[in-house]
């Protein structure tokens, strides 16, 4: 295992997850989605993540779902997302019985979605497992300070800060859905 090349699939995955990035997004979440739970969260992130490093594409292949269109289904949820922030409009419902409501749409598409799912499968092509876990792992931990922190973020910031920051960001989730599809049309 190479210290470098493990901070690089850091790095890489840091920039695919965005989770600074993913906190207005996260905040409208959690007025619609109250108990979104940072641990479980994680866990469901981590489990998403290193199970794809590790049987992935078998599973995909197994399914008979070729890269281009998990990531174009990924592309899809994103892109309501982002209709969501910009709109103002409720298109995922969360329903106070079910339970995953910490796991859809948080855990999957938001951070451990089809983009950084496909990161890591691009990655095994040139790192090796070990050094991809490595990169990983301190992303995992990152996911868990910033869903922790998501209070304090929405306190600094305000209403009228949160409002701009929303519609910014759902903008720019919708360009980044749009890009994930075009791609991979």
């Amino acid at each position: 295992m190479n210290i470098n090349e493990s901070i690089t699939v850091f790095f890489t995955l840091f920039a695919v997850i965005d989770m600074l990035g993913s906190i207005p997004i996260l905040i409208t979440l959690k007025q619609k989605i109250p108990d979104i739970n940072p641990l479980k969260v994680t866990i469901a992130s981590a489990i998403l993540m290193i199970s794809f490093l590790y049987i992935g594409e078998l599973f995909l292949k197994y399914l008979g779902i070729d890269l281009q269109s998990f990531a174009l289904a990924g592309s899809i949820v994103m892109f309501i997302l982002g209709l969501e922030m910009v709109l103002g409009v409720d298109i995922f419902r969360s329903d106070p019985d079910t339970p995953s409501g910490s796991i859809v749409p948080v855990a999957f598409p938001i951070i451990a979605g089809s983009g950084t799912l496909t990161t890591i499968l691009s990655l095994k092509a040139i790192y090796d497992k070990t050094t991809i876990l490595m990169g990983i792992i301190p992303n995992l931990i990152l996911i868990y300070i910033v869903l922790r922190a998501t209070g304090f973020f929405e306190k600094k910031i305000g209403k009228s800060g949160m409002m701009v920051m929303r519609k910014f960001f759902g903008v720019i989730l919708l360009s980044i859905a749009v890009k994930l599809f075009r791609t991979n049309l």
